[in-house]
């Protein structure tokens, strides 16, 4: 059990998951749930995990549809610690990173710790700041806190409206739910909860 000091010392941690392609024992579903618990046993308790969701595949037509969830953790860790248990995570799942936004068997995606903005502002507000043709063939080679695409995707921002709808974004000053009131309603449509 961790004592007070610790606990003072935590951030919120915001994670995205999620999966389209099966796993060799495991189907996408299952690897995302398999997922919060290894996040959990590696991080702290998931303090909260949002109800899992089917997602069109982004960019459109570039693999079958997603499985998506999110997990709100508290750590004392550094934001590169918890990146690299992602990492770990996503490759003992079989993830392999051969293709810019390819299908994947897992995608842990660190959001936000606290309110980080990592390595700095002005990289954040590059990298915020491409356009899509750019955001395809481009990746940053060093964390990028918050996550510079978060604030348009609905399927982060619906997973995140479960568990942190409060969360304000360290850079544009927007809630959870402002970010996720300013998407088209239609993009917002397209994503399902998944009956468990």
């Amino acid at each position: 059990m961790r004592n007070n000091h610790s606990l003072r010392n935590c951030n919120r941690v915001l994670i995205a998951m999620g999966g389209n392609i099966q796993g060799q024992k495991d189907s996408t579903l299952e690897q995302v749930t398999t997922a919060v618990c290894e996040i959990s046993q590696s991080l702290s308790a998931v303090v909260s995990k949002s109800r899992v969701y089917r997602t069109p595949c982004f960019p459109a037509g570039a693999g079958p549809d997603f499985v998506n969830a999110a997990v709100m953790c508290e750590s004392d860790q550094p934001a590169e610690a918890i990146l690299k248990i992602l990492h770990d995570i996503e490759s003992q799942a079989g993830r392999r990173r051969e293709q810019r936004w390819g299908p994947r068997v897992l995608d842990l995606d660190l959001l936000a710790v606290g309110d980080q903005i990592c390595p700095d502002l002005a990289s954040y507000q590059y990298w915020a700041g491409l356009d899509l043709k750019d955001q395809m063939r481009l990746a940053p080679q060093e964390l990028i806190l918050p996550h510079p695409r978060l604030h348009e995707r609905a399927f982060v921002l619906v997973p995140l409206m479960d568990i942190a709808p409060d969360w304000r974004h360290p850079v544009l000053g927007r809630t959870v739910a402002q970010m996720h009131a300013a998407l088209d309603p239609a993009d917002l449509a397209e994503i399902r909860p998944i009956s468990q």
